[in-house]
């Protein structure tokens, strides 16, 4: 199971150049991570010997678009589980819990929830946080851009990112119309 990333060229305000052939360091990275975060949720022998790849295009860029896309890629690959299911291609839902990614950043001294590009630019911490629907991290990133951040910034940023997590796992719960794993 593998992501797939991908900057249109009109996804920002500045045309971005398609990744042609070799694709980037930064696109390779945001690879992994999609892919990273997806696995964690997923069982994989109860999948069996088949590959998945999530497409994730961004349309239009403004911050976040690596959270985006493990937010949305998940929904996307629960429908394909389904589809297969319904086909009786699997025999039972093989996910294990839902994941979303929130990113999160110190702009001045306060936290910022879901940076704009503007924000991010601006920001003195910038972080992503990958978390399961149990509570569970998968992954933190991150950086200090100009100064160090402490301790207690991090508990901050952290406690923002898990609210804001929240959030995105009750939407995409009702996107998928199941309130559990269960129901999948």
């Amino acid at each position: 199971m593998t992501g797939e990333y991908g900057m249109l060229p009109r996804a920002s305000s500045q045309r971005i150049a398609r990744e042609r052939g070799k694709i980037g360091g930064r696109t390779q990275e945001i690879q992994r991570l999609i892919g990273r975060s997806l696995r964690t949720v997923v069982d994989l022998p109860r999948l069996g010997e088949r590959s998945i790849i999530i497409d994730c295009d961004v349309i239009q860029a403004d911050g976040g678009t690596r959270c985006a896309a493990i937010t949305g890629g998940f929904v996307a690959l629960v429908e394909a589980l389904r589809h297969l299911r319904k086909q009786r291609r699997i025999l039972t839902m093989p996910v294990k819990d839902f994941v979303a990614a929130a990113s999160v950043g110190m702009v001045g001294s306060a936290p910022v929830l879901d940076l704009s590009y503007k924000e991010d630019s601006a920001a003195d911490v910038d972080m992503n946080v990958v978390m399961t629907g149990r509570g569970g991290f998968v992954e933190l990133q991150g950086t200090a851009e100009r100064k160090p951040f402490t301790a207690a910034d991090l508990n901050r940023l952290l406690a923002l990112a898990r609210r804001g997590i929240r959030h995105l796992l009750a939407l995409q719960r009702q996107a998928l119309h199941a309130a559990s794993i269960r129901q999948l």
